[in-house]
């Protein structure tokens, strides 16, 4: 905001009001806030970054082979489950890597019934203020050097790739995913972005499934019309791999599909998972839900995760195949942390934006699905077999 005496402008007299209204420079010297940015600062473009971080073979394989394989459990072609588990949001490379590490070795005892994609968040939206992530605040303390963020969250991206994890994270700002949409195998548009008109456009850019989750309230609707509005083609100002400002014409995302995370209440139960079945059903939209175990579904409290996640898995593993997916917030240790100014005292593997489930418990509540995923799995195959017969 910058601020000029109303001595440098001149204005013609306002009357509207039956007052005559003196000429500017007649009046008092007075400041009047004009509208302005406080400060700019010059930012790294994609092609740069994309440079300095590029995308290995291996990287680039793990993307596209999981975006392919996400597609198909959106189809129902692939019977596993979806799987996006890890923390709130990331704050501390380290710890995010551990828990990829240990997220790979977990996915190899499930593959059979679940696919594990990592919640890799950089960007993270607030209801009113706070910490806004990796991007937008990397030393988190106020100094936004977002092309330090966006170079450490880039390389973040990569190296979990390069282990053959894949990556999930919340698209918030738009001019982001020009930096890091080919290290993303899945991205949400979340509850409060659902109903801008912004996030759908980029959507309908993406190149990955992109998830939209109902409204803070509850409400299907802004959801369902974000999923419809991003499967169609749009135009929109943007910036290219240049960096230039461009009008971007996107094709539209056939892949959006709906979350289910909660409101003023619980929608994970069968009631509410057949409505939203109906009424994606009645827009000509494919009924595959994917159900948030956290926000309104554990009534913010972590530690309900678990009654979400076993109530869907009962479901499931009792024929609702309309559920695909499942998502947890999780972290190496439970709980949460509060920001302070000496980050040295922060805990290691603790959130420090929403309380997370610790891993025990996550690999506990996977690995007791994947017995009665693969069980329920099993019993489908010698059913169908012999009714061949």
């Amino acid at each position: 905001m910058t601020c000029v005496s109303i001595e440098s402008a001149e204005m013609e007299p306002y009357t509207g009001t039956g007052k005559i209204v003196p000429p500017i420079s007649q009046r008092p010297g007075k400041p009047v806030c004009i509208s302005k940015p406080s400060v700019t600062i010059p930012f790294i473009e994609p092609f740069r970054l994309k440079q300095e971080f590029p995308l290995s073979g291996q990287a680039d394989s793990t993307v596209q082979s999981a975006r392919s394989t996400i597609c198909q459990i959106l189809k129902k072609e692939d019977k596993r489950m979806l799987v996006i588990t890890g923390p709130c949001s990331i704050h501390e490379e380290g710890a995010a890597l551990e828990y990829a590490h240990r997220l790979r070795i977990l996915q190899e005892e499930v593959r059979d019934s679940m696919f594990l994609v990592m919640r890799t968040y950089v960007e993270k939206p607030r209801t009113s203020i706070g910490w806004k992530g990796l991007v937008n605040d990397p030393r988190m303390d106020g100094s936004c050097d977002m092309t330090e963020g966006l170079r450490r969250a880039r390389n973040l991206l990569v190296r979990i790739s390069e282990m053959g994890v894949p990556c999930a994270t919340e698209m918030l700002e738009p001019l982001t995913p020009a930096y890091i949409e080919d290290a993303v195998a899945w991205a949400v548009i979340g509850a409060r972005t659902t109903e801008s008109q912004i996030h759908r456009e980029m959507a309908s850019g993406l190149s990955m499934p992109v998830g939209f989750k109902n409204s803070t309230d509850g409400s299907l609707t802004p959801a369902l019309n974000a999923i419809m509005a991003a499967a169609k083609s749009h135009h929109f100002p943007g910036i290219n791999w240049m960096g230039q400002s461009c009008i971007v014409g996107t094709p539209g995302n056939p892949w959006g599909h709906l979350i289910l995370r909660g409101g003023k209440k619980t929608n994970y139960d069968p009631a509410s998972i057949q409505n939203a079945c109906n009424v994606l059903l009645d827009r000509g939209l494919n009924p595959a839900i994917t159900v948030d175990c956290s926000h309104g579904n554990s009534g913010k409290d972590f530690r309900m995760q678990k009654t979400a996640w076993d109530y869907v898995i009962h479901q499931r593993t009792s024929g609702n195949e309309n559920i695909v997916g499942l998502m947890l917030e999780s972290h190496l240790h439970e709980g949460r942390q509060n920001i302070c100014s000496d980050l040295s005292l922060l805990q290691y593997g603790v959130s420090v934006t929403d309380a997370c489930i610790s891993w025990e418990e996550t690999e506990r509540l996977i690995l007791s699905a994947h017995g009665r995923l693969k069980e329920n799995m099993t019993n489908a195959n010698e059913e169908s077999a012999s009714d061949k017969i």
